[in-house]
């Protein structure tokens, strides 16, 4: 099994999963990410917000393949790229951090350490971007897929709660500490990757 991990592109933007590669939940604010939605253009919006990351910043993700298969991918960026932070009450992420957006591994292939080593290569591309840590806002109420982490799940792989709130607390994992993971983690990553955005069944014809 062949396994190899790229940086998202604009190249392969269309690997991800149809939900997420229409889903501008993070990179716009709330108004108008509403708008776009209603006006059919959230996918146009997607590759806008991509692009404009890479000319700016560099690449904000990682897609992980599996004999060719895209069965993963992970998004993140600076806060002053991710709008709809500003939204939450916990904010503002901290300076010396990135924001962890959103990831995912395909059901079928946890269990395989890809959790572990897409999150271990982006605290590697962090650090050598000189932040410190990568923290995101957990969800507590969590119940079904979302663009929200579930808190306990983030906290079961090593973040660990900077601003508490009843629904909404800030987290923040330290970078240093990704790289020494094994696979007494994997458990916890599968859980964490494998709840974002899930595709939905296909109906039976």
């Amino acid at each position: 099994m062949g396994r190899r991990l790229v940086p998202l592109t604009l190249d392969n933007l269309a690997d991800l999963p149809p939900r997420c590669r229409a889903c501008v939940f993070w990179e716009l604010d709330p108004v108008s990410g509403e708008a776009a939605v209603k006006a059919g253009r959230s996918e146009p919006e997607k590759e806008a917000w991509i692009s404009a990351v890479l000319l700016e910043w560099g690449s904000c993700g990682r897609v992980v393949y599996v004999d060719d298969l895209p069965v993963g991918f992970v998004l993140y960026a600076p806060p002053a790229y991710v709008p709809r932070s500003l939204a939450f009450p916990t904010s503002p992420v901290s300076p010396d951090a990135a924001q962890l957006m959103t990831a995912w591994i395909k059901p079928g292939y946890q269990g395989q350490g890809l959790g572990r080593v897409l999150v271990q290569t982006v605290a590697k591309d962090l650090l050598r971007r000189e932040f410190k840590a990568i923290e995101a806002f957990g969800d507590t109420r969590w119940k079904e897929p979302a663009c929200v982490l579930p808190a306990d799940h983030l906290l079961a792989v090593g973040f660990k709660t900077v601003r508490p709130h009843p629904r909404h607390p800030r987290l923040r994992l330290e970078l240093r500490t990704t790289l020494s993971w094994k696979e007494d983690v994997e458990l916890a990553l599968d859980r964490l990757l494998g709840v974002v955005k899930k595709e939905p069944a296909l109906r039976p014809l």
